[in-house]
């Protein structure tokens, strides 16, 4: 399954941009140590890098083509299989400079490695059977995690959890396959009603688990890519000083000066373990600045794409005509209504205002100046999120959109394949979408994937990953 040409040896910088305490250039391939050998130079004499031993640091120089030191680093080779990409892996651990790192990048390839493109030396793990698609995917979700629950869920990717349960369910449909085929091929026995009632049974359970999986999608693609929510309401009504309780931090301007936010800030938070990608908009309100027009236009269309709306409403002040035109934004829609500023008097009633409210939304008091209400929030987001899922491990979420597509369509086959067997249909036509529910699964682990979805699921990826 290998596309890369001649095993060429590919090299990369695989730590991020900008100066730190240590830099490391990844080479893999199978001349990776003839390569790293001709620049870098062990303390010890007459001791070449194709001799180190596996997985052991050796101290020396980095050396240019004239003889100048470049840096002192250490250099460690992992010699195939028992590497990351299951090749001849040499790293160079310099110190951590841009100059530095970029320096040595440039002698690898001067002495034949190839700049490596976007996420090859996963592709190369993959491609050489140290992971499969599904296990390849999660490195990057391990990267960008943001929480503790996201990093489980990748985590769990990565081991494998994931994997084995799609693994499970395509050996179980490869047996239904045999039997059935069985039954085709010796007719004489008289198997083939019980190879069809039994193979209803086993889809019929395939099918169960695989919606069981799906019922998960919605939680795993918010603990991989965030739960994006919009924060609005008229100027002045607390949502800077919601932003700032969620992240714990002072990070947005709160005055008593209408219109203070005249843009949108957008921030992570972690709330219970959920990444929350909150986006404090600009106060709702008529106005002739113009930037804060701009600013109010951005929060209109945040309000129709955002996952999750909390929209505020200061209950120590009457409706006004701002908060009515916010209520006629929010018809038909869905999300958590927050009454801010509990500690002060009330003076709108709110019943009223879950009259005018047409949509499905939970109501809440909060008071962000003594912490009021803001656990009772973070309990119906966590809930929201989870939704009945907070049982299962993260690590057998689904966390795409394309292995929750890839599930669906394997679905739909043993769907048919359920209605062929209740059509009283012949064995051969129960085989072929038997077989279409087993290829769809494999799109997931990448037994089955087509190429050109490989190179565009690792295109991606960083360079050096």
């Amino acid at each position: 399954m290998k596309d890369f040409a001649d095993n060429d040896t590919i090299a990369a910088i695989a730590t991020p941009p900008g100066e730190g305490g240590i830099g490391i250039v990844r080479i893999s391939g199978e001349n990776a140590g003839f390569v790293a050998d001709k620049f870098f130079k062990p303390v010890k004499k007459g001791f070449s890098v194709i001799d180190f031993k596996t997985h052991q640091a050796v101290y020396g120089k980095v050396i240019d083509d004239v003889g100048n030191v470049i840096d002192e680093a250490l250099c460690i080779a992992m010699w195939a299989p028992n590497s990351y990409t299951k090749e001849n892996v040499v790293e160079i651990q310099s110190h951590g400079g841009s100059l530095v790192v970029h320096r040595i990048l440039e002698l690898a390839l001067s002495h034949g490695a190839r700049m490596a493109e976007p996420g090859e030396f996963t592709k190369r793990a993959f491609l050489n059977g140290r992971l499969d698609l599904s296990q390849a995917q999660s490195v990057m979700d391990i990267i960008q995690a943001r929480t503790d629950a996201s990093l489980r869920m990748a985590a769990g990717h990565l081991q494998g959890a994931f994997s084995e349960e799609i693994k499970s369910m395509r050996h179980d449909i490869l047996e239904i396959i045999a039997h059935l085929e069985a039954s085709i091929d010796f007719p004489e026995d008289d198997i083939e009603d019980v190879a069809k009632q039994e193979a209803e049974e086993k889809i019929c359970k395939i099918k169960d688990r695989i919606d069981e999986i799906l019922k998960t999608f919605h939680t795993g693609r918010i603990l991989r890519e965030g739960l994006m929510t919009a924060i609005i309401g008229k100027p002045n009504v607390g949502k800077s000083s919601l932003l700032n309780a969620l992240l714990r931090e002072e990070r947005a301007i709160v005055t008593d000066i209408p219109g203070t936010t005249r843009d949108s800030l957008e921030e992570y938070a972690n709330i219970k373990g959920v990444p929350l990608r909150i986006i404090d908009t600009a106060g709702i309100r008529e106005t002739q600045d113009k930037v804060e027009q701009i600013g109010v236009e951005k929060s209109v269309s945040y309000l129709q794409r955002a996952d999750l709306i909390l929209a505020l409403f200061d209950i120590s002040r009457p409706l006004s005509t701002e908060d009515e035109e916010i209520i006629n934004m929010l018809e038909g829609k869905k999300g958590i209504i927050l009454l801010t500023k509990k500690d002060l008097p009330k003076e709108i009633d709110v019943d009223d205002l879950k009259d005018k409210l047409h949509g499905d939304f939970k109501y809440i008091y909060i008071s962000t100046l003594n912490k009021e209400g803001l656990k009772d929030l973070e309990d119906e987001i966590v809930s929201r999120v989870y939704s009945g899922n907070s049982g299962q491990a993260e690590g057998c979420f689904v966390s795409n959109l394309r292995q929750a597509e890839a599930l669906k369509a394997a679905k739909k086959h043993l769907e048919e394949c359920l209605n062929t067997i209740k059509m009283d249909m012949a064995e051969d036509f129960i085989v072929i979408d038997v077989r279409s529910a087993w290829e769809k699964l494999g799109e997931i682990t990448g037994d089955t994937v087509d190429e050109d979805i490989i190179d565009q699921i690792f295109s991606q990826f960083c360079i050096g990953k």
